[in-house]
């Protein structure tokens, strides 16, 4: 609190306080510790707080000329009428000063909107509550990145497996990026940089993006080291919350620093961050991704390719690799389809496919051998299974669906549980690469980083 943090500093007179190792919190009380001149070591708190409050980074994104989601700051819900009208559904709730996602949602109707801005309201008082276009079907991707007095030093450019619309601290995460096209690579540093130099970045910082057919989209800017700042150091093998020290102190003492180039894209393996869930602990918790973090922990792991570094990060979380049994539930068509050639693969692979009704007729009339499973022996059949793949209609809300009490059966019964279409691809793909555990090589981290 600002209380305890101004007993510390009264006590010990230090030189300056480092806001951006403590997470989301200390970027909160930017402003109120500057009140009490405090002197701070990196980004001063006016910058701070012009990346951290929607409303001015938006405009600082526009006199910039970088393009970013529809959005529109609100009070009540006749104001959005128009924006809706102009923009359409989905659209993604958020209050600013956001801390894992607390109170943001998407909304794919009237009535959802309607409900989640209750619950917005309640939870953020001090900040506006804002709602943007949410981008069906886009990447995202971020780039860890240090500078110093406006200048970028360092920097990583990491994909999530995911589509957009799961929290960044759910999300699988590769680095290098796999899928993303060099020119977008190209577009997310120059735009970081451009960023960098308004706001006399000094310290680390975080951005995130949207990317679809090669055009990006600025989500958001933390000016702090994020979550994912440990995976790029171990994974580059260049420390960038030392470099961050460094570009700080150097700031504060009136100091020039020439930091050497360093080399974090050309990299000749890959690594993968998987979150770790404890839905097993959590009775009656509903074990489905959305834009709210619900992971407990995380775990990264190198390999010579995506699939070898994303099967072992995935064992790492205690995720069961699949012998035998396979059951499948889906929602959309669009989804179905999607996943109708990998459907194939898990048969050639000698998977025996169960489903529920629905998705078996589908399967079934495409010419995939699988079991069809009444209603009434669902949960049996999940728990006599080697995985549950069970991806929703939409995200997660608070209206219990029958995908609800598959997913939990799944949980329960102590059964490995997809349920997004992106990592239920990329496991397909591991699968056929990797058909036995043993054929994954356990390498030591200094076989990979130099």
């Amino acid at each position: 609190s600002e209380e305890r943090v101004m007993d510390i500093y009264d006590a010990e007179n230090p030189d300056g306080v480092v806001l951006y190792t403590g997470g989301q919190i200390p970027n909160n009380l930017a402003t109120k510790l500057e009140k009490h001149n405090v002197s701070f070591i990196g980004t001063e708190a006016v910058n701070i707080d012009s990346a951290e409050s929607r409303h001015i980074f938006s405009g600082i994104l526009d006199d910039l000329n970088i393009d970013q989601p529809a959005w529109k700051e609100f009070v009540e819900l006749e104001e959005l009428e128009e924006f809706t009208e102009r923009v359409g559904y989905p659209l993604l709730v958020r209050p600013s000063y956001v801390l894992s996602g607390a109170a943001m949602a998407v909304a794919w109707s009237k009535d959802e909107l309607e409900n989640f801005l209750g619950t917005a309201s309640k939870i953020s008082t001090e900040a506006p509550v804002v709602v943007s276009k949410f981008e069906v079907g886009a990447m995202e991707i971020e780039i860890d990145a240090v500078a110093s007095e406006g200048e970028v030093v360092i920097y990583a450019i990491s994909e999530h497996v995911e589509n957009a619309g799961v929290h960044s601290g759910d999300a699988t995460i590769c680095l290098p990026p796999q899928r993303t096209y060099l020119e977008t690579v190209r577009r997310i540093k120059e735009v970081a940089k451009r960023l960098a130099k308004r706001l006399d970045i000094t310290g680390p910082f975080n951005m995130q993006f949207l990317a679809k057919n090669n055009e990006i989209k600025v989500i958001e800017l933390n000016l702090r080291a994020s979550r994912s700042f440990p995976f790029v150091s171990k994974v580059t093998g260049h420390n960038f919350i030392e470099i961050a020290t460094q570009a700080g102190v150097a700031k504060k003492e009136g100091r020039k620093i020439k930091f050497p180039k360093f080399n974090t894209l050309d990299l000749d393996y890959v690594a993968v961050k998987a979150p770790q869930f404890s839905f097993s602990r959590l009775r009656g918790a509903d074990p489905v991704l959305s834009v709210e973090m619900s992971s407990t922990g995380e775990v990264a792991c190198f390999g010579n390719n995506l699939e070898e570094a994303f099967l072992t990060s995935m064992i790492s979380t205690g995720f069961k690799i699949p012998k035998k049994d396979i059951f499948i539930s889906i929602g959309r068509t669009i989804d179905k389809a999607d996943f109708l050639d990998y459907a194939k693969e898990f048969v050639k692979m000698g998977f025996a496919l169960k489903g529920t009704e629905g998705t078996a007729a589908f399967f079934e009339a495409e010419g995939v051998e699988i079991t069809s499973v009444k209603s009434e022996n669902l949960e049996e059949e999940i728990q006599n299974s080697d995985l549950l793949i069970n991806i929703p209609t939409g995200y997660a809300h608070e209206k219990k669906t029958k995908g609800y009490a598959l997913r939990r059966a799944a949980i329960n019964g102590n059964v490995s549980l997809i349920t997004n279409i992106q990592i239920a691809k990329l496991m397909v793909n591991a699968l056929k690469k990797y058909p036995k555990t043993s054929d994954l090589e356990m390498t030591s981290i200094d076989d990979f980083v130099s």
